[in-house]
């Protein structure tokens, strides 16, 4: 890269998607050199590293966007400004859950005529070229395995909750405009005995926000890919949103008892139930009261068992009129080319993922201290 950067002096812009503990080197040099940069999340593996980009990008005064994608998905921008923002059709937040699990697979390989010498792997990480030899393992690849499967590495990544629950507690900060007070989380390595990092991790965050707190459950699961793909939920008190990059996970739910949402249809907020998007799943069908099963009174026991459900929720849709026909991380990309030819401003600047990535990491700090970590609000200014 510093090849590249003293060799090719017309590059008006660099993509940085090299592994997390690269992110701060190959940033700042990218800046310092005068490209604007776009690095892909989780902004870096370390706070350390993370602060030092944002300072970079300010001494420099180059654009720096982190790829933390959702802020520039439609659909996204469309739930919160016009959803949340001019209609409150969720009410009040009260909680947020949302999650990413995965099965269980196996390891990267490699095929054994591309394996790279140790020697050549020790070499290359971060600034190991200013390394004296035996400091090289501090930062260099040990072995082809690590090298293959480095996010599951501390010194290289930060675990799942890095590499896809980043993307998720990122929408908690947008959604709540707020970063967290506190964080608890547990987690372990179940599965991979061969890795460093947690495959399995639950979270919960308390945030502060002008309307009441509100409690955040996240969970990243290695064991089955079963029970809703990825999606976050946000739940208020009349109603609730889920949402996912995903489409078909995407939906909003009335409470009974909340302000009629007629207006917000007239005003092509929301769509009906059953009248939604092209292969979105109907509405459940409320009981008529002629179809109401007829129950047989069995006889009076010592003992009984009182079962009663709560009446399924409507099911709208959000009147999106824009279809994501392209990659989902392309608008992210478009919103940087913009901002660099004058036409936006970037969604996701360094100080903002500056705080997402604070209140990422520190999940992986929790679980390692077995009790609740509190924040302070200096935390997650850079």
């Amino acid at each position: 890269y510093r090849e590249m950067l003293s060799s090719v002096p017309d590059i008006d812009a660099v993509i940085i998607a090299t592994p997390d503990f690269m992110h701060a080197e190959h940033t700042n040099a990218c800046l310092r050199a005068g490209k604007h940069v776009y690095c892909e999340k989780l902004m870096a593996n370390t706070v350390e590293n993370a602060r030092s980009m944002v300072k970079t990008r300010d001494e420099t005064g180059k654009l720096l966007q982190i790829g933390h994608q959702r802020r520039s998905n439609p659909r996204y921008q469309f739930a919160l400004n016009r959803a949340i923002g001019e209609a409150h059709l969720p009410g009040r937040f009260v909680n947020i859950n949302g999650h990413w699990n995965r099965a269980v697979s196996q390891d990267l390989g490699w095929p054994e005529r591309y394996a790279i010498p140790e020697a050549t792997l020790h070499k290359y990480g971060y600034e190991n070229m200013h390394q004296p030899e035996a400091t090289l393992h501090k930062y260099g690849y040990e072995n082809m395995h690590q090298f293959r499967n480095w996010r599951w590495f501390k010194k290289y990544g930060g675990g799942p909750i890095a590499d896809l629950g980043a993307h998720q507690i990122d929408v908690f900060n947008w959604f709540l405009n707020a970063n967290p007070a506190s964080v608890v989380a547990g987690g372990g390595v179940d599965y991979y005995k061969t890795h460093e990092w947690y495959d399995n991790v639950m979270v919960i965050y308390d945030y502060p926000t002008p309307s009441g707190p509100v409690r955040a459950f996240y969970e990243v699961l290695t064991a089955t890919s079963a029970g809703g793909g990825y999606c976050e939920m946000f739940m208020g008190d009349q109603g609730a949103l889920k949402m996912s990059e995903n489409p078909k996970y995407t939906k909003l739910y009335r409470e009974a008892a909340a302000p009629d949402w007629d207006q917000w249809v007239r005003r092509g907020i929301i769509v009906r139930p059953g009248q939604g998007e092209e292969g979105s799943s109907p509405p459940p069908k409320p009981w008529e009261k002629e179809e109401r099963p007829k129950f047989q009174l069995a006889p009076p026991r010592a003992s009984v068992v009182d079962v009663r459900e709560t009446a399924a929720l409507s099911a709208w849709d959000l009147n999106v009129n824009v279809t994501l026909d392209k990659a989902i991380h392309q608008p992210h990309l478009e919103n940087f080319f913009d901002t660099i030819r004058g036409r936006a401003t970037l969604n996701c600047p360094a100080e903002v993922a500056f705080a997402s990535a604070v209140t990422i990491l520190r999940v992986n700090e929790a679980v390692a201290a077995e009790k609740m970590l509190k924040f302070k609000p200096e935390d997650f200014t850079a």
